[in-house]
């Protein structure tokens, strides 16, 4: 039998956590609700959701804040977090990613469109296997085995990073717009903005540590990966193509 994929629903009010609980059901999935931060946290504890939708105002401890704990923890940190809020302004929205959301879903939302972005993360956590491996410098990547190391060093990344280093290690020393990034890395997704590049990018560089500086923000352009001198600063001259 399969399994049904778990999302854990965090929403304060009844009506709307029990509608969304409905259609998922309809829809193939297994959900579990809870109102508050504090149950939420004891649902992750006892077993790991395979999604979380996490409404932003909560009482107590507030959805953003969840998010940031449940990122800087190592069990936790790649689970796919959907925001739910009523809150729409960028501001507000580049807050919510930046605390760890991989997604921003303004309410009032349909069933559809929430469905949509649901199983968008879920084929975003668990990227198509390709038994390659690349190098640029000394930053390899071995997608068989999921691995990144930097001078010999292994460095962990989330699932999302993981597709868009190896994208761009693919293709170094190119320039990508971040539409065609979300193109490439994140495939057909309509609903993802190009903002959220920028926010995966610095998780990325915060990811490679020593290495972070092979991804070259390009003014107007996009984002770059180049190999690194024996300095360890990106090395220069290397030829620059178009994305």
């Amino acid at each position: 039998m399969r399994k049904l994929p778990r999302v854990l629903v965090v929403e304060d009010e009844p009506s709307i956590a029990e509608l969304i609980a409905v259609n998922l059901r309809h829809n193939g999935f297994a959900p579990t609700v809870v109102f508050d931060g504090a149950a939420a946290q004891r649902e992750v504890d006892a077993v790991l959701p395979d999604v979380i939708l996490l409404d932003w105002m909560l009482p107590g401890e507030s959805g953003a804040s969840l998010a940031r704990a449940w990122r800087k923890n190592e069990r936790t940190k790649t689970i796919p977090i959907l925001m739910l809020t009523a809150r729409s302004d960028e501001s507000d929205k580049v807050q919510g990613l930046d605390a760890g959301a991989d997604d921003y879903i303004t309410k009032p939302f349909s069933t559809q469109e929430l469905l949509a972005r649901i199983r968008a993360v879920l084929r975003r956590r668990a990227p198509e296997i390709v038994n390659d491996s690349v190098q640029v410098g000394e930053l390899a990547l071995d997608a068989a085995t999921y691995r990144i190391t930097f001078r010999g060093t292994e460095l962990k990344v989330g699932p999302t990073e993981f597709k868009l280093l190896h994208y761009l290690m693919k293709h170094a020393e190119r320039v990508h717009t971040r539409g065609t990034l979300l193109d490439k890395v994140w495939g057909d997704h309509v609903f993802i903005e190009e903002r959220t590049v920028d926010v995966h990018v610095k998780r990325l560089r915060e990811s490679l540590g020593e290495a972070s500086g092979m991804i070259e923000t390009v003014r107007g352009a996009g984002y770059r990966l180049t190999s690194m001198n024996n300095t360890g600063r990106p090395a220069q001259g290397a030829p620059i193509s178009a994305a």
